[in-house]
């Protein structure tokens, strides 16, 4: 599992470095007026904004990886982020894995260790997007949020 972990952060991390050395500087200056609210979402919140994305499996990691590349966040925060955020789902995803493959027959499918490893598998998203709607909730962050959404119209 650690192995798996670590892996897979160094590879996003990877990719976020070649995105943002190929493409960051050709999209910041085509796009830049139209990336400046984004830019300044991820130098006050983009920490805890890659972890949710990581946490919640909303977009494709590749695509998360990408886009993080073009923006000014901290390649270190990138990397500490992608690794704390990304565990519990590599987690989910090993055991699931190593269920499935103590699969030796059709009955095997309804075994109970690979019943309990799939509904972990399907909850966990639903789970880790309630408690972040009720962390951001109870810090304040969803009223600032909403007010953002609606140019300050509540």
């Amino acid at each position: 599992m650690l192995v798996v972990s670590f892996a897979s952060t160094i590879g996003a991390t990877l990719a976020c470095l070649v995105a943002r050395f190929l493409l960051r500087d050709w999209v910041q200056n085509k796009f830049g007026e139209k990336l400046s609210t984004m830019n300044k979402g991820i130098e006050n919140e983009g920490a805890f904004y890659l972890f949710s994305l990581r946490l919640v499996p909303i977009f494709p990691f590749f695509v998360i990886n990408l886009a993080m590349g073009l923006t000014t966040m901290r390649l270190l925060t990138f990397y500490w982020v992608s690794q704390i955020g990304m565990f519990p789902g590599t987690m989910v995803f090993v055991n699931a894995g190593k269920e499935l493959s103590k699969i030796e027959s059709l009955s095997g499918i309804l075994s109970p260790g690979l019943i309990i490893s799939f509904v972990i598998l399907g909850l966990f998203p639903i789970t880790v997007k309630k408690l972040l709607y009720f962390y951001k909730k109870r810090t304040g962050k969803l009223i600032s949020e909403e007010k953002e959404a609606n140019n300050g119209k509540i």
